[in-house]
């Protein structure tokens, strides 16, 4: 089966037309599935937990992320999300899941998220010290910190968000390549404190192709290090394409699967209800 589980709405609205166009892609690249993730701060609930942990002064990452909050945010509520999920199952099929970002207050997470009938629950590291690291317009904090820090910190948020036992998927794992910030220096103890994070909470990798046709790294994360590390580690994988556009649905999909088959992966996880099952990819 070919998988796509990791795309967003949020750039249109709950409009049938728009987001039609995810269905018409994914049909285009011979999808057998596809499922929306959509980012937590899609939905109101979120959002002190967003102005609890995110650098908000008047400093040069505080004032972009204070606008970045108030831009097209918190605009509907998971009520109308699933509302919206069970119109598009009368014509379409597709899974309802979420990407939440790594906060702090975990059990907050639990509570918001407990009256929900997910699919799947995708838990990414957004923030470092709340510093949104993959924002272009605050890249120049990149060089305030030295990368074994910011490996460390990454790492640190990844164990945090394993250890709260939500999630089914790591989102896009050590993106922290996409502005071409590379180290020199053995980078194994960090890959590995994820994998076995990542393990004991039965989490899967998310193979992501949105790093390579939308950052400047352009490679697909996570990067082979890790690839082999959740080898060694048994993890599980789902493929996705990170899609933010309708046009952009299972885009790179088969060099994802590729890509993983490069590391002996036969099989991708599907979802349903929070349950999961392997199934061949391709």
């Amino acid at each position: 089966m070919k998988l796509d589980y990791h795309m967003h709405f949020e750039y249109g609205s709950y409009d049938e037309s728009w987001v039609e166009g995810f269905f018409t892609a994914a049909k285009e690249r011979g999808l057998d599935e596809i499922g929306i993730s959509e980012h937590s701060h899609t939905f109101p609930e979120f959002e002190p937990l967003y102005y609890a942990d995110l650098v908000l002064d008047d400093s040069f990452i505080g004032e972009f992320q204070k606008k970045w909050l108030k831009k097209n945010k918190f605009k509907y509520t998971l009520d109308d999300y699933f509302a919206f999920m069970e119109k598009l199952r009368k014509h379409h099929t597709v899974k309802t899941g979420i990407e939440v970002c790594n906060f702090q207050d975990q059990e907050k997470v639990r509570d918001i998220l407990k009256g929900y009938d997910f699919d799947y629950v995708i838990g990414s590291i957004h923030f470092l010290r709340g510093w949104a690291y993959d924002s272009s317009e605050i890249k120049a904090e990149w060089e305030r910190h030295s990368l074994e820090e910011i490996y460390d910190w990454y790492a640190e948020e990844a164990e945090k968000l394993c250890e709260a036992g939500l999630y089914d998927v790591l989102g896009h794992p050590f993106n922290i390549r996409l502005f071409k910030y590379l180290p020199d220096f053995d980078v194994t103890p960090y890959l590995e404190r994820v994998a076995k994070a990542m393990a004991k909470a039965h989490m899967a990798v998310d193979v992501n192709t949105g790093t390579y046709y939308r950052y400047p790294i352009q490679e697909i994360s996570p990067y082979p290090d890790f690839m082999r590390m959740a080898v060694k580690y048994d993890l599980p994988i789902i493929t996705s394409s990170d899609a933010h556009k309708p046009e952009d649905c299972g885009r790179h999909i088969d060099d994802a699967i590729a890509y993983a088959k490069e590391f002996g992966y036969k099989e991708c996880l599907q979802f349903e209800h929070r349950r999961a099952s392997a199934v061949l990819m391709g």
